[in-house]
């Protein structure tokens, strides 16, 4: 009698509203830890350069072909990964190519000269290429479209503020234990988290953590949380019809363009500091924290601030072009290095040059809001592979001219 006249005097509608869930964050943040492994096995060849340069005598074009394997796999890779990612979803797709590039990476600390360290380079590529568009997918699945702007960000900020802090580290490993040193850490840190992302990750409509309020709130926001695991095959007319669209167009140019000074700093950046600026190792390990920083509060404010002009009525259209297009054109600053004997104001310039890119990766954002429910591993695909054009192109480039 007592326990009913309590549970009575609660009010009918706090007895019946019940919190909803935040389990998409923890999902993200999965994917979050994931992008740093993805870039940190991305980028230690930038580390370990100079290093590798004098050992096995490599010259700087040479150099620059050996940094463009990545993206030349990478590319070619790209649609395959887009289809394995519509047909199988982004847990098996993401865990198997996680730990496919992470022992790659293992594999690197073996190589004996530069066709190996091509050879396994490729293979860090090939198995990287579905990684973005299943990050792309992630959010589609799991975030509103109001919260996509800051959950496509949060996946780019991975990209730096992990370089940020741990590529000084990479240079203590290097300078201290040597270059194969690098890619073993980095291929272990890999490894280890393919298994926990196998343990951890499920998809909204398989998520016993994610309550019904949740996945009503991310239904109704437009996210996709009912999408099955296994999508359609691959077809040709679906390729032909994504092509055909001109938002893709635009995407892939803008993709392709930020790309171009992202990959600076992920090949020839260390070696910069070290050769042109005259820094040691430790010095360089130093300095690069500034710009990767200024680029994660970038990308950071890009998503955020497309996410306050939706909020605030503006179009969707406008809110997810604006930073992208800004970020684009403010990264052109980083033409000024050229114009100072400074390596303060060098350092300057670039984080200010690297905000304007971490704000221009909101692009991914753009893709969750265009690409067609059942092709989104395919249109992130598609984009990908426009950025990665820039990142066969940029790396040779600077090798011909250096």
């Amino acid at each position: 009698m007592k326990e009913n006249l309590i549970v009575s005097a609660i009010p009918i509608g706090i007895a019946a509203t019940k919190r909803k869930t935040n389990v998409r964050w923890l999902m993200l943040g999965l994917v979050f830890v994931g992008t740093i492994v993805n870039y940190l096995d991305r980028t230690n060849m930038s580390i370990v350069a100079p290093l590798i340069s004098k050992e096995f005598a490599i010259s700087p074009v040479a150099m620059g072909f050996l940094f463009s394997a990545f993206s030349w796999a990478f590319a070619v890779a790209t649609l395959p990964g887009g289809y394995f990612l519509d047909r199988f979803g982004t847990k098996i797709t993401y865990g198997v190519c996680l730990a496919g590039w992470s022992l790659m990476t293992a594999v690197l600390s073996l190589a004996g000269g530069f066709t190996s360290l091509f050879g396994l380079r490729l293979g860090v590529g090939a198995a990287e290429a579905p990684a973005f568009p299943a990050n792309n997918k992630l959010v589609t699945a799991w975030f509103p479209q109001k919260e996509r702007g800051v959950a496509g960000s949060v996946c780019s900020m991975g990209v730096y503020l992990g370089s940020a802090f741990l590529t000084p580290v990479e240079f203590i490993v290097a300078s201290s234990f040597g270059w194969r040193a690098v890619f073993l850490l980095s291929g272990a840190l890999g490894l280890v988290w393919a298994i926990v992302w196998f343990i951890a990750y499920r998809e909204p409509s398989g998520s016993r953590r994610a309550n019904k309020e949740e996945l009503a709130y991310i239904r109704e926001g437009g996210g996709v949380v009912s999408s099955p695991a296994k999508g359609e095959p691959f077809r040709w007319d679906h390729f032909r019809k994504l092509v055909t669209f001109r938002q893709i167009w635009g995407v892939c140019i803008g993709k392709f363009a930020a790309t171009t000074t992202l990959y600076f700093f992920l090949t020839w950046f260390p070696t910069y500091l070290i050769q042109a600026r005259g820094m040691t190792m430790l010095h360089a390990g130093a300095a690069s924290i500034g710009p990767y920083l200024a680029a994660a509060v970038g990308v950071m404010f890009g998503g955020w601030w497309g996410d306050w002009m939706i909020g605030r009525g503006i179009s969707v259209n406008f809110a997810r072009k604006a930073p992208m297009v800004i970020g684009l054109l403010l990264t052109g600053a980083i033409v000024l290095a050229n114009f100072t004997s400074s390596n303060l104001l060098v350092i300057v310039i670039l984080c200010f040059a690297f905000f304007a890119q971490g704000m221009s990766s909101t692009n991914w954002v753009v893709v969750s809001e265009i690409a067609p429910h059942n092709l989104v591993g395919m249109t992130g695909s598609v984009v990908s592979f426009a950025g990665n054009l820039a990142g066969i192109i940029t790396p040779i480039t600077i090798g011909y001219i250096v």
